[in-house]
């Protein structure tokens, strides 16, 4: 007959002896997280925190479950497009017209608007119109629109993610308390919360949104943020009326700047650098 087995070495959730103790204990506090025990978000955070230094997750997999948890406490307002930037498609233009904006933008869902971006006519996609286009046949605008999702600024983001997945819309117009449209949001815009930028082809060559071209000034592009445009000058505009700094500039002009215009905003000069009908893209940025 064999002997008594040797006693087991205690261990405690602290201390574990062994790697497979380790995993279990931090697996073990992990199910308690989300078993209904009470915990601030916070907590939940370190938590996680706590795991990835153990190697029990990755680096990039904690930074895409922290995005998720982030995501029920945004709102479209903090990830739209601004009204500013939106890419829209008059209802009076002709294919001539509406195939070099497609080509040039690179997007894929466009607004159709009357005679201003608040007159939403629906959401024309590039490839229904690119199969007319194939087919031969002389298109009719309004034949291919699709009905154009309206949401409010303060919707809540997981919510806008979970209708996109029923409703297989990718794509909703943002309207202000008093139904003005102030921007426009796409599913890219929501996933990018929680899994970082997304970045296809026409992004591939992207530069910075602020560039040192030598002492004292500076290339910016116009969709810069506006926090991120104060944190890299030291300046401090508001961003309570427009989210990029763009938009700061093209108000100041009150109309939609050529190259080669400026404007004194404070203490700042701004050369317009690049624009187009439709939109601003870039300025050259200096003291005053």
């Amino acid at each position: 007959m064999s002997g008594p087995r040797p006693a087991k070495t205690a261990m405690n959730d602290d201390g574990p002896s062994s790697n497979g103790a380790s995993s279990r204990s931090w697996l073990e506090k992990l199910g308690r997280a989300f078993g209904g025990e009470p915990r601030t978000r916070d907590d939940l955070k370190e938590l996680l925190r706590d795991v990835t230094a153990t190697g029990l997750i990755e680096g990039d997999t904690l930074a895409m479950m922290e995005g998720a948890l982030e995501v029920d406490e945004l709102q479209v307002r903090d990830v739209m497009v601004p009204r500013s930037q939106m890419v829209v498609i008059p209802e009076q233009f002709e294919l001539a017209d509406i195939l070099p904006l497609i080509i040039e933008s690179g997007h894929s869902r466009f607004p159709v608007v009357g005679e201003d971006k608040d007159e939403i006519r629906g959401i024309l996609l590039a490839k229904d119109l690119l199969q007319l286009v194939a087919s031969e046949k002389e298109p009719g605008l309004e034949e291919l629109l699709r009905p154009a999702v309206i949401i409010p600024e303060s919707k809540r983001l997981n919510v806008l993610l979970r209708e996109f997945r029923v409703s297989k819309n990718h794509m909703a117009i943002v309207v202000d308390e008093y139904g003005g449209v102030s921007g426009l949001v796409t599913i890219e815009d929501v996933l990018e919360e929680i899994v970082g930028d997304i970045d296809d082809e026409h992004d591939a060559d992207a530069i910075a949104d602020v560039q040192r071209i030598e002492d004292g000034r500076y290339l910016v592009q116009a969709l810069t943020a506006v926090d991120d445009f104060n944190d890299a000058l030291g300046t401090d505009f508001s961003d309570d009326d427009f989210d990029t700094i763009g938009g700061v500039v093209v108000a100041e002009f009150g109309r939609l700047p050529e190259a080669g215009e400026s404007v004194v905003i404070g203490d700042w000069a701004f050369k317009v650098t690049s624009a187009d009908d439709r939109r601003l893209h870039a300025m050259e940025v200096s003291r005053a």
